[in-house]
């Protein structure tokens, strides 16, 4: 306020200025703030200016000018600080995620205190807990003085109960049920399962997406005057449910009458129309119409013509309920790629990201291919991001550039690991690996891997473009202990050693073939098993075999890790070639299939198929070639190695020559939100499977195929990727476990992934 004293003077100059009552905010503040300053001249405008100017920097409850002579006195007084906030009663929402947007806004411990803002944070705080459905929030805020003009703060929130949608309701559909119209809808009345799809939780963003599904559901049957003329949303008195009522207009269905092509594209027709997957007399569908618009424009753009739009004209007859269509194409010049430049590879060489390029320099643009070279480039595993912009060239119309902008990630790695797993014990690992040996995209890699059954020494080096074709070649070297007895109760053991060349060769973008021989070593220790001692007294203890391998490999998942699309399809054969100690072949078919149910549900079918068999002199395949089944990574209840033929002698598990086992699994993340839903996934699941002894054998029961010994299992999984490895739990219950076979209801690993 303005002093009497100065109001009745008169104008005077300004000789000097003096702040009264300041505490906590520099007097240079407030000379920042005045409107005047030494040498000016005061008026009650002034004055006035003087005192509106202070007031808007909220940092002052009262101003006061007068005047000493000729000195402008300023007497204030301050705002308190904030030297607390407490939030209480908040169970939906974290406190610090509360505690960030109050920051947000203005309310932060330190910063001066300003009623109007504290009101505007209850009512954002009542907002975002109507977004959630808690319309009975009640927010109270307590403001309690503290010494040293401070005050603190205590926010008490009672969140009360999450409404509740009770009913949708739509009225003014003809042709379709409402039965039909709200499984468009996400929103619905509760369910068994609400708690976790939160179906029954109410916003004003879903409710608009759902009403878009609405419309594009009847759009997509013809009614191209579908309308929804209103909705309301109204709440019971006691704020527990919610009702929803949907007005809609259908229309009438309109057909297509003619189709048309139009705008000179360069493209023959011939090739076009096919791309337009709609038929004249059918229902216009606006989906169709737009998806066949989209595949034209990927043809044109695969054709160099990167920029060409193609835009669809309907022609509406109301009277005959008719639509006729014209895509109209424009496309305009070819484009052509003038340079490719890389950035970002500070230690990667430029041949390493230019030979995974399917844009060439000098060619036509072909926007297909230019997002292959990216995907290609994601694969390699050596960058953290991949980037392209496709800038045009300055002063030229039909050329453009490729920029690849890549954030390169460590290449090589050091790790140790230990974990656990009820097949094999404690794990132990330690692996030196370069993936990008100096920058030439050659692997290297030093591992060594212990458990109880298994002692495992390995070498590899692998150089993915020994040709310029894209041809693979590498070296593997490996020794292996192995004790049987403790990989599946078998009492016999041998020493492994290996030495292979590998080559492989890329088919398609998905698809590779590979071809290896190796040199396999291998001293057996028989121990007291029957069916051992009897192999090694027909055949001896000490074998040499060279090993010839081929396999096809079919890989179009969208990701290696918790993948939700896609397949990876897997052939390979081993045969142990004329001339080794041991004459042998094996053949295994392995696939896996991922099917989007929904935004959130994955199918999993998966099947594995192996076969093993012999030539020349020996009888049967040798016992420690054997395939096996039972266990997390096969079929879950059964205890691990231990389902198929057994010695009748000891009881113990041998394996088979043929193994049959898959997997129908649903899976899903865990409904907790945040990181966790990236990192941990459930699944329910029904395992089947089992490997035979396809031969006779008087050591061996049962032998031959009989597909009534499928053992079938049921259960709850569940995957979390830890920081310490993959965490792996299982509950199965076997569904036809017979006398003798050897069930485990849980199980679980660390380490692994099943």
């Amino acid at each position: 306020m303005i002093s009497p004293g100065l109001a009745e003077a008169e104008v005077f100059k300004i000789a000097d200025i003096r702040v009264e009552g300041l505490r906590r905010i520099a007097p240079g503040t407030v000379f920042n703030y005045l409107p005047v300053q030494v040498g000016n001249t005061v008026s009650d405008e002034v004055t006035g200016g003087i005192i509106r100017a202070l007031y808007q920097t909220g940092f002052f409850d009262d101003v006061r000018v007068e005047r000493d002579r000729d000195i402008l006195v300023i007497r204030v007084r301050e705002r308190p600080a904030i030297a607390e906030i407490r939030i209480s009663g908040n169970k939906d929402i974290e406190t610090k995620a509360l505690q960030s947007a109050l920051a947000d806004i203005g309310l932060k411990e330190g910063r001066v205190f300003n009623r109007s803002v504290l009101d505007r944070i209850e009512y954002e705080l009542e907002r975002q807990y109507f977004a959630r459905g808690k319309y009975g929030v009640v927010v109270q805020s307590t403001v309690s003085p503290l010494e040293r003009n401070r005050i603190a703060i205590d926010i008490q929130i009672v969140e009360g109960l999450t409404a509740r949608i009770k009913q949708i309701n739509i009225l003014g559909n003809r042709a379709f049920t409402t039965k039909t119209l709200l499984k468009q809808f996400k929103l619905g009345a509760s369910r068994w399962n609400s708690f976790y799809t939160k179906n029954d939780q109410y916003s004003k963003q879903k409710l608009a997406a759902d009403l878009e599904s609405l419309r594009s559901f009847y759009l997509d049957r013809g009614y191209i005057k579908f309308e929804v003329k209103s909705t309301q949303v109204s709440i019971s008195p006691d704020r527990k449910d919610i009702y929803i009522t949907v007005v809609i207009d259908e229309g009438k269905p309109f057909t297509l009458s003619d189709i048309k092509l139009a705008g000179n594209p360069p493209v023959a027709p011939e090739r076009l129309f096919p791309l337009i997957q709609l038929k004249r007399g059918e229902p216009f569908s606006r989906k169709r119409v737009t998806e066949s618009a989209e595949r034209i424009s990927a043809l044109l753009g695969e054709e160099g013509y990167a920029f060409a739009n193609v835009n669809t004209v309907p022609d509406v007859n109301e009277d005959k309920q008719e639509v006729a269509l014209t895509f109209f194409i424009d496309v305009g010049r070819r484009v052509y790629l003038r340079r490719i430049e890389m950035e970002g590879n500070t230690r990667t060489r430029d041949e390493v990201l230019r030979r995974e390029m399917r844009q060439l320099e000098t060619a036509w643009f072909s926007t297909d291919l230019v997002r292959q070279s990216r995907e290609r480039l994601q694969r390699l595993g050596y960058f953290e991001e991949v980037n392209i912009e496709t800038p045009s060239v300055a002063g030229v119309a039909d050329q453009v550039d490729v920029k690849v902008k890549v954030k390169e990630k460590p290449a090589g790695s050091l790790s140790a690991g230990i974990g656990f797993s009820q097949s094999d014990g404690i794990l132990l690992n330690a692996s030196v690996t370069q993936n990008n040996f100096l920058g030439t995209g050659k692997r290297v890699a030093v591992a060594f891997n212990n458990s109880q059954s298994t002692t495992l020494y390995q070498f590899g080096y692998t150089n993915p473009y020994y040709t310029v074709d894209g041809i693979s070649r590498g070296f593997n070297f490996s020794y292996r202990e192995v004790d049987y007895d403790e990989l599946v109760g078998a009492d016999y053991a041998a020493d492994l050693g290996s030495a292979g060349l590998n080559f492989g060769l890329p088919i398609t973008d998905t698809s590779r073939a590979g071809l290896g021989i190796s040199y396999q070593y291998t001293d057996f220790t028989a121990g007291d098993s029957a069916i051992a001692q009897d192999f090694v007294a027909a055949n001896g203890h000490t074998f040499h075999d060279f090993v010839l391998t081929a396999s096809y490999t079919r890989d179009t998942r969208d990701k290696a890790i918790f993948p939700t699309r896609g397949s990876l399809r897997t052939f390979q054969t081993e045969l142990a070639v004329p001339g080794s100690d041991l004459q042998y072949y094996k053949v295994r078919y392995d696939e896996q299939l991922y099917i989007p149910l929904t935004s959130r549900f994955i199918l999993a079918l998966s099947a594995n198929l192996g076969y093993g068999d012999v030539y020349g002199d020996l009888k049967e395949l040798p016992f420690f070639e054997n395939f096996y089944a039972g266990g997390p990574r096969s079929v879950r209840g059964f205890k691990a190695n231990t389902l198929g033929p057994c010695e009748i002698e000891s009881n113990d598990p041998v394996g088979g020559n043929l193994k049959l086992t898959g997997s129908i699994e649903l899976f899903a993340p865990a409904p907790v939100g945040g990181e966790f839903e990236k990192t941990l996934r459930l699944g329910t699941f029904l395992d089947f499977g089992n490997v035979w002894a396809t031969y006779d054998s008087d050591l061996l029961a049962p032998t031959g195929f009989d597909l009534g010994e499928l053992r079938y299992s049921t259960g709850l999984s569940l995957t979390w990727l830890s920081p310490i490895g993959a965490l792996s739990v299982s509950l199965a219950v076997p569904l036809n476990e017979k006398d003798g076979d050897k069930t485990q209801v849980f199980q679980f690993g660390i380490g692994q992934t099943f």
